[in-house]
C-alpha cells in the first residue's frame, strides 16, 4: 500500500474520534498562564525556561510536564516544547464537557499553527477511543489527529499505529420520550359554530 494511501486512511480513522463537536474556539484568544517551582526568562533571546510540576493553561488546554521551554517569535506567537515521563496535553470541546487528551515523552505546542505534536509513546483519548503511534499530530483548531508509527524502534509494538475506536450506543425508539400533551391555557375554548 502506497504512503499516501496509508496516510489517506489512517486520517480517516482518526478523524472518527472528532465528530462534530469542536475545540473550544475561545482558547486561542486566552493569554498562556504557566507554573513551575523554577522558571528562568531571558527577555533578550525570547527563552523561558519552567522547571518541577509545570502546568500551562490556555483557555480549556491544559499542559502537564516535568519541563517546558517557551520560545517567543518575531512576531509575539510562542513555541512550546514540552518535557515529561509522560507530558500531557487535554482540551474541552465546545459548548461540552467532554475532553480530547493526549500523552508523550515530549509534547511540542504551536500557538501559530494551533498544532501539538505528541513524541514518544505518544496516545491521544477521546473518551474510550484510543490511539497510539510514535508521533501524534493534533490541531487544537480543527480536531484532526495524524498518526504516525516508527518501524526503526523496535519498542513501538512493530512500528505501527494502533487505534481502539468504540461502538457509539444506538438510541432505542422506546428510548425516545413523548412529546407531553397538555392543555393550552392561553387559546380560549371553542364555541360551535351557528350554520
Amino acid at each position: 500500500m502506497s504512503r499516501s494511501v496509508k496516510s489517506f486512511m489512517c486520517a480517516l480513522l482518526l478523524s472518527c474520534l472528532a465528530p462534530a463537536a469542536q475545540a473550544d474556539s475561545a482558547d486561542r484568544t486566552q493569554p498562556i498562564h504557566l507554573e513551575a517551582d523554577r522558571v528562568l526568562i531571558d527577555e533578550i533571546s525570547q527563552f523561558s525556561l519552567f522547571e518541577g510540576r509545570v502546568q500551562v493553561r490556555q483557555g480549556s488546554i491544559l499542559i502537564r510536564a516535568d519541563r517546558v521551554e517557551v520560545r517567543e517569535d518575531s512576531e509575539g506567537f510562542q513555541h512550546l516544547t514540552a518535557f515529561g515521563k509522560p507530558a500531557s496535553f487535554r482540551q474541552r470541546y465546545e459548548g461540552t464537557e467532554e475532553y480530547a487528551e493526549g500523552y508523550g515523552e515530549r509534547i511540542e505546542y504551536d500557538t501559530r499553527a494551533e498544532t501539538a505534536d505528541l513524541f514518544e509513546r505518544a496516545r491521544v483519548k477521546r473518551g474510550n477511543d484510543e490511539v497510539r503511534g510514535a508521533r501524534i499530530t493534533y490541531s487544537t483548531r480543527t480536531e484532526v489527529f495524524e498518526a504516525r508509527g516508527d518501524a526503526a524502534r523496535p519498542d513501538q509494538a512493530s512500528g505501527r499505529v494502533r487505534a481502539v475506536l468504540q461502538p457509539k450506543p444506538k438510541i432505542a425508539p422506546d428510548a425516545v420520550s413523548p412529546l407531553p400533551i397538555q392543555p393550552s391555557e392561553s387559546l380560549s375554548p371553542t364555541s360551535p359554530t351557528t350554520p
